[in-house]
């Protein structure tokens, strides 16, 4: 999967799938009805296209994660710093603090992370 960007409609749609997964198709037409005020038509061509991204699967009408939200948002956030910032996270975090001075804590966890990724 080389897209890492969702639109709006499809980030609440996947939302919806890891927050219920794994769930029956008929559920997840169900939660789209209410929630998005989505037919059926629309949730599956959705379902489809994010499947086809890797995202998720419809195993036998049962709809199956494939890949975590916290694996895409870490591909996404990748990608990001690699397409605006020529792959230099400390050019991000340069960027990034330059408008938003971080807290003690955060210092702390950012410590913390890079420490533990040695």
């Amino acid at each position: 999967m080389e897209d890492y960007i969702l639109g709006v409609v499809e980030s609440r749609f996947a939302d919806i799938v890891w927050e219920h997964a794994p769930l029956s198709t008929a559920e997840l037409v169900k939660i789209c009805q209410q929630q998005l005020e989505w037919k059926r038509t629309t949730t599956y061509t959705v379902l489809k296209k994010l499947s086809e991204r890797g995202l998720f699967s419809n195993e036998k009408g049962t709809v199956v994660v494939q890949m975590p939200k916290e694996e895409f948002y870490g591909r996404q956030s990748e990608a990001y710093v690699e397409r605006s910032f020529q792959g230099s996270l400390p050019g991000f975090l340069t960027a990034f603090t330059s408008r938003r001075k971080l807290s003690d804590e955060e210092i702390l966890q950012l410590r913390q992370i890079i420490e533990e990724s040695r």
